[in-house]
């Protein structure tokens, strides 16, 4: 038994389903949404290979089905620091599956908490060969990661209704986002997420960000279906110490979530530039701080929405051919285990060299753009651009595997991100002509 792009369909999944001809005899927009928790347990690495010491709040698997047009889509949210290669596939594929979908229609994003497990499985083997030691996450727990997710994601097609209006909303938020690559005398300086260890940092100015939060509300016939939330900074109070957390925009979202009575599903815009280093020192009361103006600028947006009724639906991919760095240094000796787990990666996407995608849907006034890696803000405003009047809202962090996309005079100019990228300089233009092709520019 298959489903649409031949993918295998459970009888629990078709039996929801009500086969693919109900699907495409029904008109209109509907959605649902799902939630499950995605939380690591111990015995499991969380970033990198530091193993889960603590749990702080837990991590969830938010996500919407949405279909119309003969099509169904899966847009979900991990509260992962970031899932590539075989990994992302693994997860994209169950939820394509448990929903029959084609794997294309499905876009899974991280939202990139540093205080969460960062996997790309493709890089184990380089890996373990040189620092067996290193604890690598189990793919007995992944799959069963990947059968909660679908499993969740299935349960909501008994749940589908109507979208009868989508709004869209925005909000400037104050004092969260600041930019991490600062030029400073002519050279690059990097203000990282926390500045306890550079005080200096904190005391220039906010530079280049995105300050507003972008919303866009999926309506049904008894209110809110779903609140897809966009903005751009990392997500990220501190990093690496074995604590478990959704950091300070899930505790946004979640009492956010609660006040409105809906779903609310946060994705990270292009932020691979945007910290919030500037208000932050690694203390516990900034961190409800950065959560509470969050929290604010989400409740504004919801506010500010305007809608648009009987919406259409389309959604479109595009290939992204990126060239794989030439210069993967081998794993050193004297690297630790997290920087010879990120050596793996990086040696991994030079040897497999996959194509990636863009995906972008169109929803009533709202335009969403998709994009995999953690590219700087520069294309977010790239999508803003090219989206021409639309409400267009822009998120990174799909599949994780090239790392940093940056911009080539990022590279000229050097800094971190440049450095820490697993793609050729010259991939700006590829980049910016995906997003021109799914926008219709």
């Amino acid at each position: 038994m298959t489903g649409a792009g031949g993918n295998p369909v459970t009888r629990r999944a078709w039996a929801a389903l009500g086969g693919l001809a109900l699907l495409r005899r029904t008109g209109g927009v509907r959605a649902a949404a799902f939630s499950c928790d995605a939380t690591p347990p111990a015995g499991q690495p969380n970033i990198w290979v530091e193993p889960v010491r603590e749990v702080l709040d837990p991590l969830s698997c938010k996500g919407v089905v949405i279909e119309g047009g003969g099509r169904r889509i899966v847009l979900a949210a991990l509260d992962w620091c970031g899932v590539g290669g075989a990994t992302h596939s693994r997860l994209c594929s169950a939820l394509a599956h448990a929903v029959a979908a084609s794997r294309r229609g499905v876009w899974l994003h991280t939202v990139h908490q540093h205080a969460a497990p960062y996997v790309v499985e493709d890089a184990y083997p380089y890996l373990q060969k040189s620092r067996p030691q290193a604890l690598c996450m189990s793919a007995r727990y992944l799959g069963r990661l990947a059968e909660e997710i679908s499993t969740a994601a299935a349960a909501a097609l008994k749940r589908m209704a109507e979208v009868q209006r989508v709004g869209v909303g925005a909000a400037r938020v104050e004092r969260v986002a600041s930019a991490r690559r600062l030029l400073v005398h002519g050279k690059i300086v990097t203000r990282y997420s926390s500045t306890a260890r550079t005080p200096e940092l904190a005391d220039l100015p906010e530079g280049d960000v995105d300050p507003d939060l972008r919303c866009v509300t999926l309506e049904g016939p008894k209110g809110a279906i779903a609140h897809l939330m966009f903005y751009a900074t990392h997500p990220q109070t501190f990093c690496c110490d074995g604590r478990v957390s959704a950091d300070f925009v899930g505790a946004a979202r979640q009492e956010v979530e609660r006040e409105a009575g809906a779903p609310v599903l946060y994705f990270t815009g292009c932020a691979g530039d945007v910290t919030v280093g500037k208000y932050n020192q690694g203390r516990e009361e900034q961190r409800r701080e950065l959560a509470a103006r969050l929290a604010d600028g989400m409740r504004r947006a919801l506010r500010a929405a305007a809608f648009e009724a009987a919406p259409d639906m389309a959604w479109q991919t595009a290939p992204l051919r990126l060239e794989a760095r030439r210069d993967a240094p081998p794993i050193a000796p004297a690297m630790t285990d997290a920087e010879a787990c990120r050596a793996a990666i990086r040696l991994a996407f030079a040897q497999r060299r996959p194509v990636m995608a863009a995906c972008a849907l169109r929803l009533g006034p709202a335009w969403i753009l998709c994009l995999p890696g953690e590219p700087l803000l520069a294309f977010q405003r790239e999508a803003q651009q090219a989206a021409r009047g639309r409400f267009a809202c822009a998120a990174g962090y799909g599949d994780i595997f090239p790392g940093y996309l940056c911009r080539d005079a990022d590279t000229e100019l050097g800094g971190y991100e440049p450095s820490a990228s697993n793609v050729m300089p010259g991939s700006e233009e590829r980049i910016r002509n995906a997003i021109r092709q799914l926008a219709g520019t």
